[in-house]
């Protein structure tokens, strides 16, 4: 489907089992795109886990740029995305999440979405050589439990595990995270049963 956003349209490639047990929202790096092997991966294993997953072709990449601009205007274009599809599954719990830059957008707007969680593939804590430069702040501000999955050769940097409600870092994994993308898709499959366990939990009569 395409969603219009204020910044153009957005694409969402939406996989979803009969009944899913909640919506995962993944989103590409800035400068890649949503069949990157380690988001297809992750696709997979929560398919396979009962879970709907949404991967969304932000409205700066189908424009053909090659930077997504400032965060204000890519935050504001995601929130819409996530509008839509909380009206197409009310209530369903929704988790938010993607690779490098994506990660950060999730970071970001986990609050102002009402994600549940977030899932930080590669999440890139500063550019290549520049460690002054640190985007820990945007794992501390997301207000939800991140799950952030890295390489231990990632020039961008792995965060400190104090910043997230869990750190996995892979052994002799750089920052696209394609040696062994299924590992990175169970990784991210067995945490979010924690969620769905939890809402329906949350459900049940006291």
């Amino acid at each position: 489907m395409e969603i219009t956003t204020p910044r153009g349209p957005a694409r969402v490639d939406l996989e979803e089992p009969a009944d899913p047990r909640l919506l995962l929202v993944l989103t590409h790096g800035s400068a890649g795109g949503v069949d990157a092997p380690d988001l297809l991966a992750v696709r997979d294993a929560a398919l396979a886990a009962g879970f709907g997953v949404a991967r969304v072709t932000q409205a700066f990449r189908l424009a053909g740029a090659r930077a997504p601009g400032s965060p204000a205007r890519q935050d504001e274009a995601w929130e819409t995305v996530l509008a839509e599809l909380r009206a197409h599954r009310p209530g369903l719990p929704l988790v938010q999440g993607g690779r490098s830059n994506g990660a950060r957008v999730a970071c970001r707007t986990a609050a102002a979405v009402g994600a549940a969680a977030v899932v930080a593939l590669a999440f890139p804590l500063h550019p290549p050589g520049r460690p002054d430069r640190s985007r820990a702040g945007e794992l501390r501000g997301a207000g939800v439990d991140v799950l952030v999955v890295n390489g231990d050769r990632d020039p961008f940097g792995v965060p400190d595990a104090a910043d997230a409600a869990r750190l996995v870092v892979l052994p002799g994994e750089g920052h696209d995270l394609k040696r062994d993308p299924a590992r990175v898709g169970g990784i991210v499959a067995e945490w979010l049963g924690h969620y769905a366990l939890a809402d329906r939990r949350s459900g049940e009569p006291s």
